[in-house]
């Protein structure tokens, strides 16, 4: 290809090259003269995560995902901010109105497949109302969605329908909310066709912004994850990943504690139950990451040799670019959960001095129980 035609790939919205290997938008020149007679130009990467399901890294920063978004506030458009149910103050963006300028916003909670079918739809949206009081953030109208399962698809497109006025559409979220995945959905529901954009297991798997056309000449675009480094999938490779992100409906696994007991999260984070009563302390990870409950004497000494193996993941590979884990100790009042961005929560019912340990720069927060 040369250098004055501008071709980008249709899954994740890279301008296509074909000279630097590694770098965003990079295909081989046979696959892109292949994909000029199919109509299929997908970069290397996109083709390796629609067949192969493999994700290769690019350099992409933080600061080019933020210049991107920072332009929106000049738009006249409707905004649609993708969150996870499962990890809400970790992907909410900060100063997220400050984005959106005057625009209207229709915050959409996904993954709502991963939370127990008994949880109540109202009381959800009630809660999540307040924990975007809580963070300062305005909004329009919130909706629920499943996006995995299909559900409330035909609700979503009639929202957007009713709120943007023949204008332009801009979906945006951190990284691993599943925005993709919901235009994909969107798009199959109206006919056109399906898996247009690069959808995986994987975060942040869209580059640039990608524009889908309406029949009235606006637009439905797609753009780049914002990666927030305080979430604990930034740390993990792809193997890791897997363990960590959750797949199916949380089986919410409840251990009887006495206080000096702890529970490990596989080797990524340590809880320490101090002083206290006994009591239930229900943990919301995904199935596939296993705890493991002890005694709370001795638990440096079992981390640094079980780290790796018992302790699992980070995987044993991986242990010298993993961070050490830092110390934080938390006087709890009353029924609160103590989230982990990017990993999950624990559910603690009542007054309790506990500690966490977590990986340097990971966040945690405390708030008002979610079930």
């Amino acid at each position: 290809m040369t250098k004055e035609e501008a071709v980008y790939c249709i899954g994740c919205g890279a301008r296509l090259q074909s000279e630097q290997a590694g770098e965003r938008g990079y295909t081989p020149q046979s696959s892109y003269d292949k994909g000029i007679e199919t109509g299929e130009l997908y970069c290397q990467r996109c083709f390796k995560l629609r067949h192969y399901n493999q994700l290769e890294k690019v350099s992409t920063s933080e600061d080019e995902f933020l210049a991107l978004l920072n332009d929106l506030s000049n738009k006249d458009a409707l905004i649609v901010n993708v969150i996870d149910i499962f990890d809400v103050s970790g992907s909410i963006i900060s100063g997220l109105n400050r984005f959106t300028g005057d625009n209207p916003v229709l915050l959409v909670a996904n993954k709502l497949d991963l939370l127990p079918k008994s949880l109540n739809p109202n009381r959800l949206q009630n809660w999540l109302q307040g924990q975007l009081k809580d963070l300062g953030i305005k909004v329009d109208d919130i909706l629920l969605l499943s996006a995995k399962k299909r559900k409330a698809v035909d609700e979503l497109l009639d929202k957007i329908e009713s709120m943007r006025h023949g204008k332009d559409v801009y979906i945006m979220g951190v990284t691993n909310v599943g925005k993709s995945t919901i235009i994909n959905r969107l798009l199959q529901s109206t006919g056109v066709d399906a898996q247009v954009i690069t959808t995986s297991q994987y975060p942040g798997t869209t580059l640039d912004l990608i524009e889908i056309p309406f029949e009235d000449d606006s637009v439905l675009v797609d753009t780049p994850g914002i990666i927030h480094s305080n979430q604990m999938t930034s740390l993990l490779d792809l193997d890791d990943l897997k363990l960590v992100m959750p797949a199916d409906e949380l089986r919410p696994r409840t251990y009887q504690l006495n206080d000096q007991q702890t529970l490990f999260m596989g080797g990524l984070a340590r809880f320490d139950y101090l002083s206290g009563e006994k009591m239930g302390i229900t943990a919301y990870f995904s199935r596939r990451l296993d705890i493991h409950r002890r005694k709370l004497e001795g638990s440096d000494e079992f981390y640094d040799k079980h780290l790796g193996g018992l302790l699992t993941p980070p995987q044993a590979g991986t242990i010298a670019e993993f961070p050490t884990l830092v110390r934080r100790e938390f006087h709890i009042r009353e029924n609160t959960d103590l989230v982990i961005s990017g990993l999950g929560w624990l559910n603690i019912p009542k007054a309790a001095d506990i500690a966490i340990h977590v990986p340097r720069g990971i966040a945690v927060y405390l708030r008002s129980p979610l079930i």
